[in-house]
């Protein structure tokens, strides 16, 4: 299956070549002019700031997703607080159970659903918040991603419990098959169809653009930015990325979780080290840094509108991070090996404690401790992060840039898995239409890399963002059933009935 799926890939390097030199700012701008009226219209619907006459400017999508996230936090009486003890009880492996079904660990379903998320958000979008909020917006930031945890916690279980799994043991999950069968049994058969193909369509949309070409083009920006030379090389990236990606891509699930389960925690570690090295460097700025934070959350004379501007800026930020209530986890957890859902529910939990409460705010210390959260420099993004990097020692830009790399290539090869599967529920579940969609996402790749197609990389982000709208519907419908789920669990867990393997 390798030799053949390789050898397709070389057949189609002329197409690569091709798409790349016949490039030109007069062809992106082509395709961008027919993306720029997609795009107005999908703003209107996912920015639309509904209370802005009461001068709160939230976006729709951001309030949809922190209002789904309190929701959830009441209705299951802060589990993100409650259930944190539990969760890091089963990433340690003492409720594994290798004779279940499924296809990897708790802890490999963790990080592949985290290295979807911990992407160049947690550089870039982090520099973008702290930037125009101000310090404030980081305490907004993490308050937002505490309470997502709970919207993590009812996406991830329920993608475990509607789960398919072929004769091979392959498993096949997410919003897709919750929105339809969970929508079907309370009567909603036609709505929940309707919702789950809204969903595999974003879906399949968002891997392709935000989960893949946007990640090849900004990773490419910061080798560029750090090493002037490839400038115009796009092509010759995206291929060696693409080669990479497909390397792995190919394995399936399993494959992707071998990695991810090694790769996550390397980058993890060294871009959190990177930054306690520099706010160690900086440690005389403590009393002020975290002054700035807590005045800054609260004060009615914030950077960006105010108190409420800074914090939509924080809440916007973490939401658009951590994907809480986007349902694209759902999918990686749903190839957990365990028979009870509810358990794969407290796993998924930490992954917004991770990628917002942990790495987001790391990044807005440095830039905070740094003195570049007050003073950018006419910088934004990923340089004015590598700025900040760079200005306590000069070589941790290249730190930084190997952590862009790693934190894009990681998210690329789950948000592959993520739209696969969506892509086989719209066309079949087959060998041919996974190779099909393998294909695609590997040409996308490419011309993420070499091409600057701004409008067509927000239509697609606003395509991740969107899949939060169907998803949500379903987990409000079926709350009920989680919460019943949970108490079983718990009941049994106290009892003993559920046993420790390890």
């Amino acid at each position: 299956m390798r030799s053949k799926f390789y050898a397709v890939l070389f057949l189609m390097l002329p197409l690569f070549y091709l798409t790349a030199q016949t490039k030109t700012e007069s062809l992106d701008k082509k395709i961008n002019a027919v993306f720029e009226p997609i795009v107005n219209f999908f703003s209107i619907i996912i920015f639309f700031e509904p209370f802005a006459f009461l001068g709160f400017e939230m976006p729709f999508i951001v309030l949809w997703l922190i209002i789904g996230a309190v929701f959830f936090t009441v209705r299951f009486n802060f589990i993100n607080f409650t259930g944190v003890k539990h969760a890091l009880e089963l990433i340690r492996g003492k409720y594994d159970d290798p004779n279940e079904p499924g296809e990897v660990s708790h802890f490999q379903a963790l990080v592949t659903a985290l290295s979807g998320t911990v992407g160049l958000g947690n550089i870039a979008g982090v520099a973008v918040a702290v930037s125009l909020g101000g310090a404030g917006a980081t305490f907004w930031m993490i308050v937002a991603g505490i309470i997502g945890m709970s919207s993590k916690f009812v996406e991830c279980t329920l993608g475990v419990k509607y789960r398919k799994i072929n004769e091979k043991g392959e498993v096949s999950g997410g919003p897709m098959y919750y929105l339809s069968e969970g929508l079907a049994r309370k009567g909603f058969k036609n709505s929940g169809k309707v919702l789950a193909i809204l969903f595999a369509l974003l879906c399949v949309g968002g891997s392709f653009g935000g989960g893949n070409m946007f990640q090849a083009n900004q990773s490419f920006a910061q080798v560029v930015n750090i090493f002037p030379v490839f400038e115009g090389k796009g092509f010759w990236y995206g291929m060696v990325i693409a080669i990479f990606v497909g390397a792995v891509i190919i394995g399936g699930i399993k494959k992707i979780a071998s990695v991810t389960d090694k790769i996550v925690p390397f980058m993890v570690v060294i871009y959190v080290v990177s930054c306690l090295v520099i706010i160690g460097a900086e440690i005389h700025n403590l009393g002020s840094a975290f002054a700035q934070i807590w005045n800054g959350a609260f004060s009615p004379d914030g950077i960006a509108g105010g108190f409420m501007g800074v914090l939509i800026m924080g809440f916007r930020r973490a939401a658009f991070s951590n994907e809480a209530g986007v349902g694209s986890a759902a999918i990686a957890h749903s190839a957990v090996k365990t028979d009870e859902p509810i358990s794969e529910g407290f796993v998924a939990l930490l992954e917004p404690f991770i990628d917002t409460v942990i790495i987001c705010t790391m990044t807005a210390l440095v830039l905070i401790f740094t003195g570049f959260a007050q003073d950018t420099n006419g910088l934004e993004g990923s340089a004015l992060t590598s700025r900040a990097f760079s200005s306590v020692l000069p070589w941790f830009r290249y730190v930084l840039l190997v952590a862009i790399i790693l934190f894009a290539f990681s998210t690329m090869i789950s948000w592959s898995y993520y739209g696969m599967k969506a892509w086989t529920y719209l066309f079949g579940n087959n060998k041919f239409m996974e190779n099909t969609y393998k294909i695609l996402f590997l040409i996308f790749t490419v011309i993420g890399a070499s091409s600057s197609l701004g409008v067509v990389m927000d239509f697609s982000d606003m395509m991740i963002l969107a899949m939060a709208v169907p998803n949500i519907i379903g987990m409000y419908f079926l709350s009920g059933e989680v919460r019943k789920d949970l108490a079983s669990y718990l009941r049994r867990l106290k009892s003993g009935e559920i046993k420790k393997y390890k």
